[in-house]
């Protein structure tokens, strides 16, 4: 059995890591409410411009923009994986990283390369010894600006239009509640407007300045870059959720943790004051004899 002292070290280690969870479970839920309202003010704008894009898309007299044309032979894929920089979220960065590796696996009869750009640390520390990364960046997804977004989207979309890939994937966590985080895969590119819905107001018209070819010819890099922004917005809200619920329940492990060893340790004092009893009364019997 382990001595007093080693079993009263112990307790006190656990309990300075609850406190460590619990401060770093407060943290993370007043990072969430602001996340929160980013992710919620950013989905209308995007829900949006999807529409709008849908609109200038019906039109038939027009011809395709280059970001929105599927090609034939597509035998080169980019995937765009977006994860934190920091840890101790649970299973939140590892859980899309091995999404990514099974895409990987199934797909890679459908292409000739697979490349993949990481935005978050953490998902290139995972995959930077089992696939090929093309890019990577670090120190960003905490703190997502719309301008760093726009910079990687212009990167990408520049990359398409050169053919340097064919296809380009987006994972991330979509953000739902504090429990549950959705593991999401997006075609980024090409560009495919969502069908229109029934009941829509198809038998409008509108009137568009500049033109639709011009408009449409703006609005689709900006999409992308709408897109990229708002996954790097859920991934953070993700983020805080996921790491508030992985503190609370380390808080809650450490808490029984310290019941176990707070048991263990007297049943060893009292082992140790009935040993110490027992020696004085044989000393004062073998005194007696």
């Amino acid at each position: 059995m382990p001595s007093l002292k080693s079993i009263k070290k112990r307790i006190g280690s656990v309990k300075n890591t609850r406190q460590i969870t619990k401060a770093m479970k407060m943290v993370s839920a007043a990072k969430l409410r602001r996340a929160q309202e980013n992710v919620v003010a950013a989905r209308p704008y995007a829900k949006k411009l999807r529409e709008v894009l849908e609109r200038l898309a019906e039109s038939q007299n027009m011809d395709p923009n280059p970001l929105m044309v599927r090609r034939e032979f597509a035998d080169r894929a980019l995937i765009i994986l977006v994860t934190s920089d920091r840890g101790l979220c649970g299973g939140f960065n590892a859980n899309i990283s091995k999404s990514v590796e099974r895409f990987i696996r199934e797909r890679k009869d459908d292409y000739a390369e697979i490349s993949i750009m990481t935005i978050g640390r953490k998902g290139y520390d995972f995959l930077k010894n089992r696939q090929k990364i093309y890019k990577n960046y670090s120190g960003i997804s905490s703190k997502p600006t719309y301008q760093a977004a726009a910079l990687i989207a212009k990167e990408v979309t520049q990359g398409f239009l050169n053919e340097d890939y064919d296809e380009v994937f987006l994972f991330y966590n979509a953000f739902r509640s504090v429990m549950s985080q959705d593991i999401t895969c997006d075609t980024l590119l090409p560009i495919t407007p969502p069908e229109a819905q029934e009941g829509t107001e198809s038998g409008v018209e509108y009137i568009y300045e500049p033109s639709k070819v011009k408009l449409l010819h703006e609005l689709l890099p900006k999409s992308v870059e709408v897109a990229l922004f708002k996954a790097m917005l859920e991934s953070v809200a993700s983020e805080h959720g996921a790491r508030m619920t992985a503190m609370d329940s380390a808080s809650k492990n450490a808490t029984e943790m310290i019941g176990k060893l707070t048991l263990i340790y007297n049943r060893a004092r009292q082992a140790a004051i009935t040993k110490e009893l027992m020696e004085i009364i044989s000393g004062a019997e073998s005194v007696k004899g």
